[in-house]
């Protein structure tokens, strides 16, 4: 028995990508611990894992009120929604940077809880799930995994659109300008985190990058029919996993009260978006005068808000179950989404919100497995529009149900634990 000790970005898609991979691992006989942060206090550990968790920020004080549960996300999008309708280009200082930032100062105050619970855990090999570096991980003393969740876009080069752009791939008027703005919004906060993780004994990171490489495994995970294999080839011991499905949500049937005539349609903008109640109304609204049926994921502020006759929803859908019985999807464009959609062969509508977003929606625009709309811009005929013209594409569903036997067949969670059960020797 082998210990495996994973470290996912306090986000859905990275924590359920390592949830996946995990239980095989544990289904083999291995230990699988979680150093996920503090926040999934109780969700792991009913899972079978070992929960070791991390603290990204100082705790309030002992004073403070207790805040409510989906206040963080509520406060979030309250601040930062003025920026979400802005271009791809402004949100480079008025989003992703901070962002990064505030990852950066994650990272350096769990740097000694880190440390702490390798020498408590003694992992054979640790799995890291996230978009930048955390020293501890990978001067550990044993192998060191790097999954990317996000767009493979973030493996840079010359001839593919440059990561969080959106832009397209066969149109290289503003490649060189979205690059330039990212060097000058991001250059003198990397070049201090470089220094930094130096400094707890880690190598530098490569020129604008906030993640090392791992000399032994890299996985990333996206279908290949969309992938840019083609305009960047990626060293050996890089390796593409199709999918990554977790097989741990809950059962779902299809509610009774939505009845079963007409085409289902499935709606969630992620934790974030679903945030924005008033962008959230605006799809209910519009949605609500079509003739089709719609399963909602509501998130944290779900009792904010009614739905019509022709919908259902909670504030969280078992989304692995939800998929495979829905016909059509409408989403803000994560990056686990848009592959569990790959997964189990339906075509989307992609809303962008922030990241690696409008990288997803653009390229499934431009490989015709679906439509990018503008997130808050878009007319009410356009997105109606949109659902009924892809609901009846027969060409286009009969495509994507090919693509998704394919994918299914090739089972890329139980690749990515092979690969990694692989190192523990």
């Amino acid at each position: 028995m082998a210990t495996f000790l994973f470290m996912p970005e306090s986000a859905y898609g990275p924590t359920n990508n390592c949830i996946g991979i995990g239980n095989l691992l544990r289904g083999r006989g291995h230990n699988v611990v979680f150093a996920a942060e503090a926040s999934w206090a109780g969700r792991l550990e009913p899972l079978g894992f070992v929960e070791d968790l991390v603290d990204l920020a100082p705790p309030p004080p002992p004073d403070a009120p207790e805040q409510a549960a989906g206040q963080f996300w509520t406060d979030f999008i309250r601040d930062t929604k003025p920026v979400f309708r802005t271009s791809t280009f402004d949100q480079l200082s008025g989003f992703m940077q901070p962002t990064w930032q505030a990852l950066i100062d994650g990272a350096m105050y769990c740097e000694p809880q880190l440390k702490e619970i390798i020498e408590r855990q003694r992992p054979d090999v640790i799995i890291e799930d996230n978009v930048n570096s955390f020293p501890a991980l990978t001067t550990a003393g044993v192998p060191f995994v790097r999954i990317v969740s996000c767009q493979p876009l973030e493996m840079k080069g010359r001839d593919i659109p440059p990561t969080y752009s959106g832009l397209p791939a066969d149109d290289r008027s503003e490649w060189d300008a979205f690059r330039a703005e990212y060097d000058r919004t991001h250059r003198p906060t990397w070049q201090a985190y470089s220094d930094w993780v130096q400094s707890c004994g880690a190598r530098p990171l490569a020129d604008l990058e906030f993640i090392h490489e791992s000399a032994d495994l890299n996985l990333y995970t996206y279908p290949e029919v969309i992938d840019y294999t083609d305009r960047r080839p990626l060293g050996a011991n890089w390796h593409r996993l199709d999918s990554s499905v977790r097989a741990t949500d809950a059962p779902f049937e299809v509610p009774p009260e939505l009845g079963t005539g007409g085409a289902l349609v499935y709606l969630s903008l992620g934790s974030l978006g679903s945030a924005d109640v008033e962008l959230m109304q605006r799809l209910i609204d519009v949605l609500g005068r079509t003739p089709h049926r719609y399963i909602v994921s509501k998130g944290p502020l779900h009792d904010t808000f009614d739905l019509p006759p022709n919908m259902w929803g909670a504030q969280q859908v078992p989304q692995t179950n939800v998929l495979p019985q829905v016909d059509l999807v409408i989403t803000h464009g994560g990056n686990n989404t848009t592959t569990e959609c790959f997964h189990f062969g339906k075509p989307m509508i992609v809303l962008p919100l922030f990241w690696d977003q409008y990288d997803n929606a653009q390229r499934v625009h431009e490989t015709g497995y679906g439509v990018r709309l503008p997130t808050y811009s878009f007319e009410d005929a356009e997105l109606a529009g949109a659902v009924d013209r892809l609901l009846a594409d027969d060409a286009l569903h009969t495509r994507m149900a090919a693509n998704g036997a394919v994918i299914r067949s090739r089972d890329g969670t139980k690749r990515a634990a092979d690969l990694i059960e692989g190192l523990a020797g």
